[in-house]
């Protein structure tokens, strides 16, 4: 994968937001603790790509566990944050609603840590988009700074 963003984000407003965290809540099926996506700041008209936010807090279940002293958040917890955003984008541009499993997570690549008090932006964009399926390229960023990349496949279970 290439470590240039998957679309342009210097023209977007990052306090917008597009999808609020109620209708986040009604697309995907996470809740309190697992719920790694507070709102989408933008779609694409076609719902082909989208950048959600994930505010990282002190709180969070992982903190006092995971480098007690240097919480980081957990890889697997910024993959799940970019697999339900791809769950966003699936629902909103297929019109069903459902459970969306993750199947594959293939080329992951982590380029830099996230710790509390971070915002996580997470791009995501189709890569190919069946009536039962979706692969979404992603990635997230904090400060500017590109820390993960992945490719994500769901399917509806």
């Amino acid at each position: 994968m290439a470590s240039e963003l998957l679309f342009a984000i210097d023209h977007l407003d990052l306090t917008d937001v597009a999808i609020p965290p109620e209708v986040v809540g009604q697309l995907n099926p996470q809740a309190g603790p697992m719920r790694q996506v507070d709102h989408v700041v933008w779609m694409a008209k076609d719902a082909s790509a989208g950048l959600g936010v994930k505010v990282v807090r002190d709180d969070e279940f992982w903190v006092p566990y995971h480098v007690p002293g240097r919480p980081l958040m957990p890889g697997v917890m910024m993959i799940e944050a970019a697999a339900q955003l791809a769950s966003v984008i699936y629902q909103t541009k297929s019109n069903r609603r459902g459970f969306l499993g993750f199947t594959r997570c293939d080329q992951v690549v982590f380029r830099g840590q996230v710790v509390p008090g971070d915002t996580l932006y997470l791009l995501a964009k189709e890569i190919d988009f069946r009536a039962r399926r979706i692969v979404c390229d992603a990635q997230g960023l904090v400060n500017g700074k590109l820390v993960f990349e992945a490719r994500i496949t769901g399917m509806v279970m």
